[in-house]
Formats: C-alpha cells, sequence, structure tokens
C-alpha cells in the first residue's frame, strides 16, 4: 500500500508549533494596510462598526486597490529608421554558444529579440552533452549589470585602451630587462586557442609563467588523477551506466567537479521493467544527492575516510586496519559488499580533499571495471594546482614578481590568506585584472581592464577531451571592453582580433568538421580513447587515509550553495531570491548545525507570529582566524560534530547595497581544505531570515507526496501503492475523480496541454525556477517582502522529510499505540527519526485545474479557462480582490502588493533601463494590485503552433516546451499535447505512477505527478 508516513517541511513544524498550525491556516499573515485608505484607524478600533460601514470601508479599500491597478505604464516605441534584415520584429533569434566561466559551463542556445538576449535554453543537439544549471540560467542577467566596469581604469582613473596597452608593453619590457618574473594568473580556461596564444606570449617573454588558480580547488583529485593517467584532468562519470552508486562525500548532483551529472543519474532513477538504479551516500552536510540517495547516513569527514578504506578492503580484498563506529561499519560493509556484487554496473565516487583518498577511489573503480567510469572523455574543467598558487604568493611577498595579469579571478576575495596576497600586490610594479566588474582586486591594481561577458565574447571550449565548442557573441559589446586575447594578441604583437586567431586556429581542433558548421551547431564531438593508467599503489594511499587526523571537536565543512556558487554572481537578484533546496533560505549564508549539536550549544530556530523564521547567531573560530554573528540553521540530517557554511557570500565590492548579504566563509578555506576544525560558541542577538518553507503549504493533506519502494512497486497491484482518493456517494465508497459539481466539455477536440512531474528524476537543483522567472518577467521582491510571505515565484519546489524508517515499520508501530501515555512517547521517539531524515523534493506551479476553484470566484472574470487547458490571467481586468488565491487549494497564485517595476524601493534589475533589457516582450511585465500566476508559458506554445503553421506542418512531439521543462536536464518534467496519443505526455499520464496533487478535491489538474519509487 502506499505509505502513510508523516511528512514534515520545517524543524518547527515536527515540534508541533501552535504557530505554525496556525500559519498553515492562513496565507496572508500580516495585516491588511487598511489604514492607509481610512486614516483614523484609532476611531475605528474605538466605535461601533456596523455592517453598512464595514462594506463601505471593503469598498473603499477594493477601490483603491483597482485604481492603483489601472496604473499601467505608458510605452512609446520608436520604429527602426532603417530595419535590419536578420532581424524580424516580434522573431526570436537563436544563437548556440558555450559558457565556461572557471566554474560552470553548459552548451547553450541563446534567445535574443530584436538585438537583446533574453533568455538561456539548454542546446540539445547531439553532443552538446552539459545543461544550464540555476546559475547559468541566470547569468544572462549579469549581462545587463549597471555595475559593472565599463572603461578601463589606470591608477584608479578612467583611461583608454591605447594606454593600458602602452604600459602593460612597457612593463613586460622593464621586466625582461631587470629578469623580473611576469605571471599570467588566471582560472582554468579549457580553450586550446587561449593556450596556444599563452604559449606564445611565454615564448616571446621567457621570464613568464602561467599560473591556473581555481577559487574552490579541485587541486587534490587533479593530483591524483595526473598521478595515475598523466593528464590533470576529471574523471567524467556516466552515471546511466550505473546499477550502484556509492558516494563518499561527492555531491555530484551539486558543483562537485562542476556539477552536471543529474542527466545520467536521472536516467536510472526512473524505475522500468522492475529495475532502477541504488545509491548510497555517505556524507556530513545535507546535500541534494543525499537527499536524492535511498540510504544515506550522515557522519564526519574523518569518518567518512575510514568508510572509503573499509570499501576498499571488501573491493580490493586489502585488510588495512580501519577505526569505525560499528553503527557506521554495518552500513559502510553492506554497501561495499552491493557494490563488490555490481562489479562493473557499480561505481563509487569521492569528495574527500585528499590525495591518497582519491588515489583509492580511481583504484577501486578500475578494479571494479567500472562502466561509468569514464577516462576517454575526461573533464578539462579544473587545472589548478594549490602548491602553484601558494608558491605564487610566496614570489610576490619576496618582490621577485614584477608584473602580474590576472583574468577571470578574484583572489583578494577568494583567498583564505587574501591579506598574504595583498601585501605581495603591493610589491608587484605592474598588476593587472581583467574583470567583468571593478571587484576586491581590480579595485587595487595598477589596470582595472574591464573583460565582456560571455554572451558578448569570442572563445573555444575542450570541456571534455574529445569534444571541441564555440562561444560567440549574441550582442556587441555594451560597454567599452575588451577580451583578454585581444591583448595579449597585440602584446605579442599579432595582427587581427582574437576571432581572427580563433578560425585560423580552428582546424586543428575541429578534425575536418567546417567553421561554419562547428558555430551552428555550437559543439563537435571528436571523439577520444580511454586513457591507459599506471599502477596505483593503493596499499600505501589506504594506510595514510586511515591515519588522517580527526578534525577535533567540531568540523567545519565547506560547500557551495545552488545559488550563488563560487560567488561571481552576487550581484544577482534572481540568484539571491532564489530558496535554497534544502533549507529553503533566501538572501543569506548561515552555519548549518545537527539538532543534537544545538541543544549543546543553546542554538535554535523558530518561527514567529508573522510567519518568518528565526534564529540564533554563533561565532566560528578556524586556527585564529573568527568569523562573527553567523547565522544558525538547524539541519536536520546533518552529521553530529560537523558544521556547515556556503562560500560565495559576504561580498562588497561593486554591488548594490541589497546584494551585500552574508559573510565571507572563503576567511575559513585554509590550505583549500574544505574541511576544518573549529570551535563555535553562541553570539547575542536573533537573525531573521528570508525562509519561504513554511509559507504557501498545503494546507497539512496528506497525500501530497506519494511514494513506495520499488519492491512494493514491482510486487503489488498500483491500486495499493497508488491508491486512488475514495468519496461517499449515495453511501457509496466511489472514485472521487468520478464525483463532479461541474458539467465537463468535451476535450478532445484540438491541443490539451499537460505537465508530467516525475518525482524520482527531480532533484531539486532550481534549474526550472530561474528559467520561470527569465521567461515570465517574474519580479524580485528582496529580503523583506520573502519574509512577509510576498515572494514572486511562480514555480517553487517544496522539499519534505519523512521518517527513515520503512513505511510498513511506520504504520504498524502507529497501529500498536495503545492509549495517551503510550501515543505521546511512541511519537516522540518516531519524531527523532527527523535527525536523519527522506526527503523529497516536488515542483509545485499552477496546476491549471479543468475544474478551477479560483475561476467562480472572481468577480470580474479576470481568470478563466482555455479551450486548450490553461488557466489564463486578464491582468487588465483584475482589480485584486484576492478571492482567487484565498480559493486555490495549491496556494500558487502571486499578488503584486506593490509596483515592482521603475520603483527605487525595489532596486533590482526592473529597477534601471539597462536592467530592463533582460525583459522578455512577449509577456506583460504586471503592475500593483494585480494577481499573478504560472500561465503555462502560453507565450511560447502559441510561438510553436505559430511556426509549424508557417512551416505547413503538425506540431512534432517535444516541441511544445514551458520555460521549466525546457529547463530541466534531469528529464522529470515534460510537457505536451495529451490529446497526441503517440506523445510522450500521453502516455506519462497514463502510466500507473501518475496521480494528481489533493485528486479528492474534484479540481482536474493538468498537472501530473508521478509516485516516487525508493530503491532501499
Amino acid at each position: 500500500m502506499s505509505s502513510n508516513k508523516k511528512y514534515w517541511k520545517s524543524v518547527e513544524e515536527l515540534e508541533n508549533s501552535s504557530i505554525v498550525e496556525a500559519l498553515r491556516n492562513n496565507e496572508f499573515v500580516e495585516e491588511i494596510p487598511t489604514d492607509e485608505f481610512l486614516g483614523n484607524a484609532e476611531a475605528l478600533s474605538t466605535s461601533g462598526t456596523s455592517r453598512r460601514d464595514f462594506l463601505k470601508y471593503v469598498g473603499f479599500s477594493t477601490a483603491a486597490v483597482t485604481l492603483a491597478a489601472c496604473e499601467g505604464p505608458v510605452h512609446k516605441s520608436i520604429p527602426y529608421v532603417l530595419q535590419p534584415e536578420q532581424i524580424i520584429p516580434g522573431v526570436a533569434d537563436y544563437y548556440a554558444t558555450t559558457v565556461f566561466d572557471g566554474f560552470d559551463f553548459a552548451n547553450l542556445l541563446v534567445k535574443t529579440r530584436e538585438g537583446r538576449p533574453i533568455k538561456i535554453e539548454n542546446n540539445t543537439i547531439a553532443g552538446a552533452k552539459f545543461s544550464a544549471n540555476a546559475r547559468i540560467h541566470a547569468s544572462i542577467l549579469g549581462l545587463y549589470d549597471s555595475a559593472r566596469l565599463k572603461e578601463p581604469k589606470v591608477d584608479g582613473k578612467d583611461s583608454s585602451w591605447s594606454a593600458v596597452d602602452l604600459k602593460i608593453k612597457s612593463s613586460l619590457a622593464d621586466a625582461k630587462a631587470k629578469g623580473g618574473q611576469v605571471v599570467l594568473l588566471t582560472n582554468t580556461l579549457a580553450s586550446p586557442s587561449t593556450d596556444k596564444l599563452i604559449a606564445e606570449f611565454i615564448a616571446k617573454n621567457p621570464n613568464a609563467k602561467h599560473v591556473v588558480y581555481d577559487a574552490v580547488s579541485s587541486s587534490e583529485a587533479l593530483d591524483a588523477f595526473e598521478a595515475v593517467y598523466g593528464q590533470r584532468a576529471l574523471v567524467d562519470y556516466d552515471f546511466s551506466k550505473a546499477s550502484l552508486i556509492v558516494s563518499v562525500g561527492a555531491d555530484f548532483l551539486g558543483d562537485w567537479q562542476g556539477g552536471g551529472y543529474d542527466t545520467g543519474y536521472a536516467q536510472g532513477r526512473i524505475p522500468q521493467n522492475g529495475k532502477m538504479s541504488r545509491h548510497f551516500q555517505f556524507e556530513s552536510n545535507m546535500t541534494l544527492s543525499g537527499a536524492a540517495a535511498d540510504k544515506r547516513v550522515p557522519m564526519t569527514v574523518a569518518a567518512q575516510k575510514q568508510a572509503l578504506v573499509q570499501i576498499y578492503n571488501i573491493i580490493a580484498g586489502a585488510s588495512v586496519p580501519v577505526a569505525l563506529e560499528e553503527k557506521f561499519k554495518v552500513e559502510v560493509v553492506k554497501a561495499a559488499q552491493q557494490l563488490k556484487a555490481a562489479g562493473s554496473k557499480g561505481v563509487l565516487v569521492s569528495g574527500i580533499e585528499d590525495k591518497n583518498a582519491q588515489l583509492l577511489v580511481l583504484a577501486i573503480n578500475q578494479v571494479l571495471a567500472s562502466e561509468a567510469f569514464n577516462t576517454a572523455g575526461a573533464r578539462q574543467i579544473r587545472k589548478g594546482s594549490n602548491a602553484i598558487v601558494a608558491q605564487l604568493i610566496k614570489d610576490m611577498e619576496a618582490g621577485s614578481v614584477h608584473t602580474l595579469i590576472m583574468s577571470g579571478v578574484n583572489p583578494v576575495y577568494t583567498l583564505a590568506n587574501s591579506a598574504s596576497f595583498v601585501s605581495g600586490l603591493k610589491k608587484v610594479k605592474t598588476s593587472v585584472s581583467f574583470s567583468l566588474k571593478e571587484d576586491e582586486t581590480a579595485s587595487i591594481v595598477s589596470i582595472a581592464a574591464p573583460a565582456p561577458h560571455y554572451l558578448e565574447s569570442w572563445g573555444d571550449l575542450e570541456l571534455t577531451s574529445g569534444t571541441y565548442s564555440l562561444t560567440q557573441p549574441t550582442i556587441r559589446p555594451i560597454f567599452n571592453t575588451k577580451q583578454f586575447q585581444d591583448v595579449l594578441l597585440s602584446v605579442n604583437g599579432t595582427a587581427g582580433t582574437f576571432y581572427d586567431y580563433l578560425k585560423a586556429n580552428s582546424g586543428a581542433y575541429t578534425a575536418g568538421a567546417s567553421w561554419n558548421k562547428v558555430l551552428h551547431d555550437g559543439v563537435a564531438v571528436l571523439g577520444s580513447s580511454a586513457l591507459t593508467g599506471g599502477a596505483i599503489d593503493a596499499a600505501t594511499a589506504a594506510s595514510a587515509v586511515v591515519k588522517s587526523k580527526d578534525a577535533g571537536d567540531f568540523e567545519l565543512v565547506l560547500y557551495t550553495k545552488t545559488g550563488l556558487g563560487d560567488g561571481q554572481h552576487a550581484n544577482n537578484p534572481w540568484l539571491q531570491e532564489f530558496p535554497d533546496p534544502i533549507t529553503r533560505v533566501s538572501w543569506d549564508n548561515y552555519v548549518t548545525v545537527s539538532n543534537a549539536d544545538a541543544k549543546k550549544l543553546g542554538l535554535s530556530n523558530e518561527i514567529v507570529a508573522n510567519g518568518g523564521l528565526n534564529g540564533s547567531y554563533a561565532t566560528l573560530t578556524v586556527d585564529g582566524v573568527k568569523l562573527e554573528n553567523v547565522p544558525v540553521i538547524v539541519q536536520p540530517g546533518q552529521a553530529v560534530g560537523t558544521l556547515g557554511l556556503a562560500l560565495g557570500y559576504g561580498r562588497k565590492a561593486a554591488l548594490k547595497e541589497e546584494m551585500q548579504v552574508g559573510l565571507n566563509a572563503y576567511a575559513l578555506y585554509k590550505g583549500f581544505n574544505n574541511v576544518q576544525s573549529v570551535s563555535i560558541a553562541k553570539a547575542g542577538g536573533v537573525h531573521e531570515f528570508a525562509c519561504v518553507q513554511g509559507q504557501k503549504t498545503l494546507m497539512g493533506r496528506g497525500d501530497i507526496i506519494k511514494e513506495t519502494t520499488l519492491e512494493i512497486f514491482n510486487t503489488k497491484d498500483a491500486e495499493h501503492w497508488n491508491e486512488k482518493p475514495m468519496v461517499s456517494l449515495d453511501h457509496q465508497e466511489v472514485e472521487a475523480t468520478t464525483v463532479d459539481l461541474w458539467e465537463s466539455f468535451d476535450r478532445t477536440t484540438g491541443h490539451h496541454f499537460n505537465l508530467s512531474i516525475d518525482l524520482n528524476a527531480c532533484t531539486g537543483c532550481g534549474a526550472c525556477v530561474i528559467a520561470c522567472h527569465a521567461e515570465n518577467n517574474v519580479p524580485v521582491v528582496g529580503k523583506a517582502e520573502v519574509r512577509r510571505s510576498r515572494d514572486m515565484h511562480w514555480l517553487r519546489i517544496d522539499r519534505y522529510y519523512s521518517s527513515e524508517s520503512t513505511f510498513e515499520g511506520d504504520n504498524e508501530r502507529k497501529e500498536g499505540i495503545a492509549g495517551l501515555s503510550s501515543s505521546l512517547s511512541t511519537f516522540n521517539e518516531m519524531e527523532k527519526a527527523g535527525d536523519n531524515p527522506q526527503v523529497a523534493f516536488q515542483p509545485v506551479m499552477c496546476q491549471h485545474c479543468n475544474h478551477a476553484p479560483c475561476e467562480t470566484v472572481c468577480p470580474v472574470a479576470a481568470t478563466s479557462h482555455g479551450r486548450e487547458g490553461q488557466n489564463h490571467m486578464a491582468y487588465n481586468r483584475c482589480v485584486g480582490t484576492r478571492y482567487c488565491a484565498n480559493n486555490c487549494p495549491y496556494k500558487v497564485r502571486r499578488f503584486n502588493w506593490f509596483l515592482y517595476n521603475k520603483n527605487t524601493e525595489f532596486d533590482y534589475h526592473m529597477n534601471d533601463d539597462l536592467g530592463r533589457m533582460v525583459l522578455n516582450p512577449d509577456v506583460n511585465v504586471r503592475s500593483r494590485g494585480v494577481m499573478e500566476k504560472c500561465s503555462m508559458c502560453i507565450q511560447m506554445t502559441q510561438a510553436t503552433k505559430l511556426k509549424a503553421k508557417n512551416e505547413g506542418r503538425p506540431v512534432r512531439d517535444g516541441e511544445f516546451q514551458t520555460a521549466c521543462s525546457s529547463a530541466c536536464s534531469s528529464g522529470a518534467m515534460i510537457f505536451g499535447d495529451v490529446n497526441d496519443k503517440e506523445s510522450k505526455v500521453a502516455k506519462l499520464a497514463a502510466d500507473e505512477r501518475s496521480y494528481h496533487l489533493l485528486e479528492h478535491v474534484g479540481t482536474k489538474p493538468n498537472v501530473v505527478y508521478h509516485v516516487k519509487v525508493r530503491n532501499t
């Protein structure tokens, strides 16, 4: 039968807080400011108010909101004098390109309208294997960032590129004459043409060298791979080929090794022919990978190292002594035995930043002959070396570096020992920083050189061995910027631009494919053979790992959040307001602590009367470095004895004031080690979080998440694990869907759109949320408004926790309760499972109900149903009564409390002319007093139909898309026409795993969910 487990959204809900219970039934927790309309609020409170007066007040306030809603903006259009041939007004153009910023990478299609790039899409051509994550979808906003560096600066004053050229050439000549070092300090470039250009620069300047610096280091894994395979690269795992996955501290669904593994992973997680992959996760912080795992074991990194050696012992038949607690050893041995049995269908990955640990990973996968372990297309996206960067800082402090040219790095912000770097920088005669902004580093160098955005740049990339991608500009440079490569060409005395250089050299990398072909497709697949690995002294490595020192009382595990990553996008309001998939907190970083440790330390979280989440402050100390007033989140699933803290926050330079949030955790990133020995102490004060987890709940109804085990899924009929809700009709129990208050219409003619969401494939990555933001001009409201439950996201990803115990075990235990005292003690014990909960993600948007409760209560018919299944909103008809929101059981409607466009109170991208260039002209920008919500991207479905009509053909399956479905790289979201019975979405809607949210309410949604199956 299906699970009857208790689901809970937050720790506070688990503890049955009376405030949480009250908030469930009160969506709008803030008082409606009627005194602004009525004037004398005191007189109203002291006098009797008749029904007539009440209606008068309501009528007045409604009228005021109505007037506000009618304040539509006036747009003045200026026609082309001479219209460019390639631009057809109202028709989008798409450009294939590839992005790599040193941290994130993807193969893209960029949508442009009238010459403006406005949207990032995934390139789905064969060979384009890397999809955009949330940060890359949001990166288009960085193109229109008014805080960008607009002119070159020399010694802090505006200058010209000719002056920059002259100063660099003069400095290089002086360095050569004096024998001083010249250093090019860059992020990982992964560009064969740029590498060639740098080699030419070094040939002309023998005193020069190239240092690669990754802000978030993968140096230990690179060192291990290089020692075995002779190439400084990373393994590109193919999880679609694995039936058993064991991860020891690797968040491969997050940013581990650059991410991009969710597509292959999800392929094995959808049960097909009674089979699906199995996933063990051993980790400290609760991560996306841990949330998706079938079996998650929280443990310290010190214990993870012991676990890795234990796995090696079982796989390789070794006998290295291991010190592992019995409760962990049982789980580790079970995982190792299953991994050994899986053989080539098994794979082991690890995020432990230790060369010896990474050597063990390589050795284990070699013994398994793992098919998922792919050395043929090794990843070239990390090249940095901790030792070389450390040596550079020593050289700078010694005064031996004459000229330092930096590109794509911000070491003053990202280095833990940035003070040493700054003191060394003062001894460098000429320092240059190519940067999008006048950031922490660019603001203190001799020359601040404005770099173009990747959407304004030319380039080539080799993300994995055997592939070649091109980056092309989609718009002319907005500011007076210049690429690092163009300046190198000038310094080298090479004629022409980097575009000329790129095109001339491309033939060496495309293996016969033409320039135009690669430019059109964005990527060329050339193929590569598997690397032959050398011998691994695994026994020595295992002995070294076992002897690793414990971190002490607490381990601090530093990580990158799904929203901000390494911090490059800190000035991006879309990402700042994006709720973290695990904690559901936006606009902050914080230290995560287990419930057990929180109680010992006196740290807590609580939901207050207005629905906001408050938390304690703590002071963290690592090797004498203090980080004070760090907000605290009590995190279910955090390993006892460990703390988590996200990098990428705490920036100040070149950021709007609203974006200067959080604390800089890089200060604790000592020796590029993401695990530090830390002491923690409670600090005074209370922090106010912008957390959406307790907001817009589905009223506590129990059939929101449906799940079962693979065993039950395979052995029982669907009625046992996907129960249909029943109601009483004429004293007989019948399926709820057969009883209806409304007359149904024939919807078999024309198109009828459905969106299918598979809970097994959804990893909670959030790419869909940002894609929806970009496509539909969703406003950013800021931290204070999010805290008031006024975020405007049309699509949210609810995160649910549930007991880790087996379903039947839970049920039997509950059924065995006898009496009140037994009930209290039993449920109290069961709630302790919250220390290591199972997690489920559920994207929720407007369900586009065929029998929509919002439509029946709208007094002005602003919301109505379309023939194709979409629930429409006529914005200029809406008067803002919010009846529809009150009547919506899914809580998916958003109300514009303010005018977010051209309003200095909301100083985000909609407030300045440059930022508004990102707006999609096909979608209205809503005004104050208007209700809005997911439109199922009707502008996209209409454009698809018109395109097919113009081409004289029917719409092909898969051609209909929404912003969320096209952004979903895991395949969790499939959109299409259910009237096309051969379409994928029609088959998914008819699948035995399909169900609708709150099916018993009778709303008949057009969004279909699929029962989550766990391979426990």
